[in-house]
């Protein structure tokens, strides 16, 4: 008996609480340095290059720009914010400062996770588990990328709301449009932030109308949250998203998505969960787990149950999105405890706390890195062994003349290293559309390349060795090889492009 009374002192003692949330983070740190996960995506650099376009025009674009195939066509650069930090963090700090803006807003995914389940809870441990198995089923997925600020603020959504479920207190939800404003901005996924609140509202319109008509609803849950103030916070959230350079205009992006169906199958990221990697098995424990969790209950709240549902279908269905699932299943099983009144919320970090914590989390990020080689030369070897680094030098230093035919990988980062040759496709798939993004992959499969228009009409070829079409061009007397090595293969035009 005193051992456990021993045990239970020295898990709540504040320093070892802290260690180990340290040694958490540190983790996805690690993993992070150690993987580059930063330079080695190929549509970060694109974003990088729009970045440095808004800083130095002073504007956001409406076309699409540094494409030759798409240029004049309309386009909306609806991740801007997220693109001027990234092109500051690199012109201030350089290549390390924009590899290390990646890492850090890797940890924060994890953190916000972790500190929106400790207020649910108010258990350190409990929260601790909960966003370690929450965070490695969906980090590590993708790239830093724009949509890591969702993850982070879809947390903050899903925690006001059970707060304010759970208390009574509409207030809490007066958060929600100055979310949206920064949300609507930096991602375009904010559109899950407006469905999960419209969700919500929703849900608590029907109880109310259906206990307004006298069904007994005893085995549902109850909130004294007002329908009126709801549905104010709902529609103060909505006009939220309109402020901002492209207002109305990013319904446009919104459509575009979702009638686009070739990248489906064209991008590993965009496909259904493979269960190929632990992160997906980590995904499927914490759904089964929310899922149990919220039947066991005497009372069944129709919001989890809805957003677990169709959160699962998404997540399930394309991986990207498994950030939606991951954090609404670690919310829902963080809140049980305090829905049937055995944990008080307490403070999560006090502020020397939150101090303490950064600098002794930015220390070991630090050594870690050091200790794996994270500098300029490990970086620039990582971009040279993932991008045609020594091809590019090579046109450029020949001053080949385009236009340039490249593969949809490459496109992003020549957008950035090469932009005085304009890609024919890169990484925005809103920008292109469904026909442009079929006619180039079936040509780098090598599939009625010939009938291939962008090709035709260029006198530059750049693309990976292992390219079907790179191959192809070997024997197309068109085309006569120039460069060649580990990576890429160059080609120029033998007879005249036909336009």
């Amino acid at each position: 008996m005193s051992t456990m009374k021993e045990l239970r002192a020295l898990l709540q003692m504040r320093a070892l609480q802290l260690a180990a949330l340290i040694a958490m983070l540190t983790m996805v740190a690690g993993i992070a340095f150690s993987s580059r996960t930063t330079v080695r995506d190929p549509d970060i650099w694109w974003h990088l290059k729009i970045g440095d376009w808004i800083v130095q025009n002073h504007a956001v674009p409406y076309t699409g720009i540094f494409s030759r195939t798409a240029g004049s066509l309309p386009w909306i650069a609806y991740s801007w914010g997220y693109e001027v930090m990234l092109s500051r963090a690199y012109a201030w700090f350089g290549l390390t400062g924009f590899s290390m803006f990646g890492i850090w807003l890797t940890v924060a995914v994890a953190f916000a996770l972790f500190w929106v389940l400790h207020r649910l809870c108010g258990s350190f441990w409990l929260a601790l588990g909960l966003s370690f198995v929450g965070s490695f089923s969906y980090l590590f997925s993708l790239m830093p990328r724009p949509v890591f600020f969702t993850m982070i603020f879809f947390s903050i959504l899903v925690g006001l709301l059970l707060e304010s479920e759970r208390s009574g207190d509409l207030k809490r939800l007066y958060w929600l449009p100055l979310i949206f404003v920064l949300w609507a901005n930096i991602h375009i996924q904010f559109l899950y932030g407006l469905f999960t609140v419209g969700l919500f509202v929703g849900v608590h319109t029907l109880l109310w109308l259906a206990r307004r008509q006298g069904w007994p609803l005893t085995r549902m849950t109850s909130s004294p949250l007002p329908i009126g103030g709801l549905y104010g916070v709902f529609l103060a959230s909505m006009a939220a998203t309109l402020c901002g350079p492209y207002s109305y205009h990013l319904l446009r992006v919104i459509a575009a998505y979702t009638n686009s169906h070739v990248p489906y199958f064209m991008i590993e990221e965009l496909a259904a969960l493979s269960f190929h990697t632990f992160t997906h098995f980590f995904l499927l424990l914490l759904t089964c787990a929310a899922f149990f969790a919220l039947g066991w209950r005497n009372k069944l709240d129709p919001f989890k149950l809805a957003l677990l549902a169709f959160s699962a279908v998404i997540a399930f269905r394309t991986q990207r999105d498994s950030w939606f699932l991951g954090i609404a299943a670690a919310c829902f099983l963080a809140d049980l405890p305090s829905q049937e009144g055995k944990k008080e919320v307490s403070p999560v970090l006090r502020l020397p706390e939150l101090s303490l914590t950064l600098a002794l989390l930015v220390g070991a990020g630090l050594l870690v890195g050091s200790n794996i080689g994270f500098n300029i030369r490990d970086l620039d070897t990582a971009i040279s062994r993932t991008y045609p680094v020594k091809a590019c030098n090579f046109i450029r230093q020949s001053n080949l003349a385009g236009p340039l035919y490249n593969n949809l990988d490459w496109g992003g980062f020549l957008i950035w290293y090469m932009p005085q040759y304009p890609v024919t496709v890169d990484g925005r798939n809103d920008l292109y559309g469904d026909d442009m993004d079929l006619r180039t992959y079936k040509s780098n499969m090598g599939d009625s390349y010939t009938d291939d228009p962008y090709l035709k009409e260029s006198n530059l070829v750049l693309l990976p060795k292992k390219s079907p079409l790179a191959g192809l061009l070997l024997i197309d007397p068109h085309f006569q090889l120039v460069y060649q090595d580990q990576l890429a293969l160059v080609y120029v035009r033998t007879s005249p492009s036909t336009p």
